[in-house]
């Protein structure tokens, strides 16, 4: 497999590689971070990238993962980031564990983690599509408000343009920020239709 890789890698020219900005970058390997839940080092990082057709060098990924203090983490990885206990509106669970999708843009999924940094913890929030298990928006604060799933949600819009008509569902958990009333204003503004796990279950399937 080693050799499988490493031939995507030289296919892809300096000029190409050059192209993609370090911050570009970046945005990518925080997605990965998140989708595998903590669970790529570097070397799986730069192997998921290039199956992506992301030509990148390993070293670049490895300084830049290194860099920004973003590894693999062991078993314990996450803490609990949100918070169910409120008395906000709780949406029905209209996804009822149904994680086959046929269509892209038809099921967004949303989730809350933590990242080890350096700098110390960072929040993150992401957007999945459950078609192709692939995050599609994404934002990172200091703090967890409910500042930091609009973004996300709103990354997603404007880079999918799902449309109104689309029939889209946005599953999470319980949360308060997914549960105030700004997030569940822009689902009304978009069109999209709110659906939530039952208590004590995270919005994101486990196996993605």
């Amino acid at each position: 497999m080693a050799g499988y890789h490493e031939h995507f890698a030289r296919l892809a020219s300096a000029a190409q590689r050059r192209h993609l900005s370090d911050d570009a970058l970046l945005v990518h390997i925080k997605a990965i971070h998140a989708q595998t839940r903590g669970g790529f080092g570097w070397p799986r990082t730069w192997k998921e990238l290039l199956a992506r057709g992301i030509p990148v060098g390993k070293q670049r990924v490895q300084k830049l993962m290194q860099l920004h203090g973003i590894r693999a983490k062991g078993k314990r990885r996450f803490k609990v980031t949100t918070d169910s206990k409120h008395d906000l509106p709780i949406s029905p669970n209209l996804l009822n564990r149904e994680f086959t999708v046929a269509e892209p843009d038809k099921v967004w999924v949303g989730d809350i983690t933590y990242i080890a940094t350096d700098e110390g913890w960072l929040f993150l929030a992401v957007v999945i599509d459950l078609f192709s298990r692939q995050v599609v928006g994404w934002s990172l604060r200091h703090e967890m408000t409910r500042d930091i799933v609009i973004d996300a949600l709103r990354m997603a819009w404007f880079k999918r343009h799902p449309g109104k008509q689309a029939g889209l569902m946005f599953h999470s958990n319980r949360g308060s920020q997914y549960a105030s009333k700004d997030f569940r204003d822009v689902l009304k503004d978009y069109g999209i239709t709110s659906s939530m796990s039952r208590r004590g279950n995270c919005g994101i399937p486990p196996n993605l």
